[in-house]
């Protein structure tokens, strides 16, 4: 049996892992439960609910509203969680003016050409989502009855330990999901994706928001090498720091 990826049963069994039952594609590792879900486009009576929860009239022209992927910490109940429809939702409170090209004139005129288009939206779908986050009790595992969890993103001076990430670690479980895709009106491409590769000693996760011009030249379509080719406009470094709160009884006479 092989994982996606191209992991073996002896690379997991060696590893401590074990492939998810047959359903879902994923790996269950170190106390991690990390799954991924690859869905068709939504439909349009799919979309038009997403318009209405959103608050707009415009979405990607694919949207993969069903796929996903997360992490959940099984003694924790700590949950990682990348989709769509959250992406969505910070690209919406994200007010970024439209981006013109060059061709948004003649393609304003042939789209309608007795009314004057106004672009007032970001047709790009530029988003600031990172992820979402949840706590989800374990009914076998709680931490306390009178207890919970809570979580909070921190600012730190750490950093992703690179030469850990190129040692020769054979890979459990690999896969790639689209949340969302748009051409742009044949002007580009706007991209949103998620990674994630899981070692034996730690997982990598990588979720990327990408604008192509397909004009450019070969290597402008490849984010991988682009990317080093471009300047750094802010770098952050963050932790999720999860805290236990306790509420305390006490005794009364």
């Amino acid at each position: 049996m092989a994982v996606w990826g191209g992991a073996s049963e002896s690379d997991l069994k060696a590893a401590g892992a074990e492939a998810l039952p047959d359903g879902p594609s994923g790996v269950r590792l170190r106390g991690w439960h990390i799954e991924s879900s690859r869905r068709p486009i939504l439909n349009s009576l799919a979309l038009q609910e997403w318009e209405e929860k959103l608050g707009t009239s415009h979405l990607p022209e694919m949207v993969f509203g069903e796929s996903s992927l997360y992490l959940l910490h099984e003694d924790s109940g700590l949950k990682l969680h990348f989709n769509a429809f959250d992406a969505l939702k910070g690209w919406k409170r994200e007010p970024l003016p439209p981006v013109e090209v060059p061709a948004a004139a003649k393609w304003k005129f042939r789209s309608k050409p007795f009314q004057q288009v106004i672009l007032d939206y970001d047709y790009t779908f530029t988003t600031p989502y990172c992820g979402s986050e949840a706590i989800e009790p374990n009914p076998e595992k709680a931490i306390s009855e009178d207890g919970c969890c809570s979580l909070c993103w921190e600012d730190c001076d750490e950093r992703i330990d690179l030469a850990a990430l190129s040692s020769k670690e054979p890979i459990l479980f690999y896969d790639e999901v689209v949340l969302y895709e748009d051409e742009l009106a044949d002007n580009g491409v706007s991209l949103l994706t998620v990674k994630v590769r899981v070692m034996p000693s730690c997982w990598f996760l990588l979720l990327r928001f990408w604008k192509g011009f397909p004009s450019d030249s070969a290597s402008y379509g490849d984010p991988n090498l682009i990317s080093q080719r471009l300047p750094v406009i802010a770098h952050k470094t963050q932790r999720l720091k999860v805290s236990r709160n306790f509420n305390i009884k006490h005794p009364h006479d």
